[in-house]
């Protein structure tokens, strides 16, 4: 857990002091166990990691939808552009087909005229006028349904965009929320109970990672990463030491899928942004057949997840009030694993961190 509980139980002390109102007496609640409490601040932590890759998730659909809003609109403008010119066609025809108006029928201008060769060649403009004119109209007619079509679906577009805005808003909320349940329950406990629940957690952790070892899951020797599992993993360890951030990834702080998506984008291969999208749509990998850059996800919802980097060790953005590290393979429940990158292995790069 490192420092976070002192830190945010600081804050959180501070921040209590500032805005709660006095409270009536009441009966002193039974004190808690530290196993207890280190349960209670396990689960508030997971929910508000849950609650920030659901946010994510809708930040993502956001902007995709933000991007089909802006193509639409593209194609809606050139579709009245052209509506516009097939108008002025159709206003041209018109006018040409008025001005070379009669009573008398093809058949008997031909009889009548004094060149016959002459009026053929007319009645060869004419039907060439004429059928430009019917190619216009079916294609005024048709510019004319594809704007209406255009007109609606950036109608459409554009009021899921304002849903999922709104979704969005509410989301924001429940993280901030969440976090601040967590920090409610750091500003009632004192500095030695601060210090027995790090104490419990990084032996639960040391327990978790011997038991995991110990059951031969993780294999034997690492292999080596390929190419872009390298390049991954040197990025994501240059990011050991900046801050969690929620929503975040990066350049200066991450969230734990903002940081594992970053790194691949960055050696080429982008993956999606959520932790439980990675976990859907990457190719599942044994964890006896980890190599560095693969990614680890924890917890039945897959709501956090973490970059392989070798010996049992992987480097994340672990929750709020923390910074980037690389920690044991077994610090939360692992549900499995993921390969970003289907490139066969190879030895790593030389080049620098």
């Amino acid at each position: 857990m490192s420092g976070v509980l002192v830190r945010l139980a600081c804050t959180a002390a501070v921040a209590a002091q500032a805005v709660l109102a006095p409270v009536p007496a009441m009966a002193e609640p039974a004190p808690r166990s530290v196993s207890q409490l280190l349960t209670d601040l396990q689960r508030l932590y997971r929910q508000a990691e849950q609650a920030t890759e659901t946010y994510n998730a809708t930040a993502e659909r956001l902007k995709r939808q933000q991007a089909e809003v802006v193509r639409l609109d593209g194609e809606l403008a050139r579709a009245r552009i052209a509506l516009q010119g097939s108008r002025t066609d159709a206003g041209r025809l018109a006018r040409q087909q008025y001005q070379g108006s009669s009573d008398f029928s093809a058949y008997l201008r031909l009889l009548l005229a004094r060149d016959p060769q002459h009026a053929l060649d007319e009645g060869q403009v004419i039907g060439r006028l004429t059928r430009e004119r019917a190619e216009t109209m079916a294609r005024l007619t048709g510019t004319e349904r594809k704007r209406d079509e255009l007109a609606r679906a950036a109608r459409r577009a554009l009021d899921a965009r304002l849903t999922l805005a709104g979704r969005q808003r509410k989301q924001r909320d429940d993280v901030r929320a969440r976090l601040a349940d967590v920090e409610r329950l750091l500003a009632t406990l004192t500095p030695e109970q601060l210090g027995a629940v790090a104490g419990l957690e990084r032996n639960s952790v040391a327990k978790a990672q011997r038991g995991l070892t110990a059951s031969g899951a993780l294999g034997g020797d690492d292999r080596p990463p390929s190419h872009g599992g390298d390049r991954a993993v040197r990025y994501a360890l240059g990011q050991v030491g900046k801050p969690y951030r929620w929503g975040a990834s990066g350049p200066e702080s991450f969230d734990c899928s903002g940081l594992t998506s970053r790194a691949w984008q960055r050696a080429g291969t982008p993956i999606p942004r959520t932790s439980q999208e990675q976990w859907a749509r990457l190719k599942r990998v044994p964890l006896r057949e980890l190599r560095p850059g693969d990614l680890v996800v924890y917890f039945p919802e897959a709501t956090h997840v973490a970059m392989y980097v070798g010996d049992g060790e992987v480097v994340e953005a672990p929750r709020p009030g923390e910074k980037v590290e690389v920690s044991p393979l077994a610090s939360y429940p692992v549900l499995g694993a993921v390969r970003p990158d289907g490139s066969a292995a190879q030895a790593p790069a030389t080049e620098a961190r």
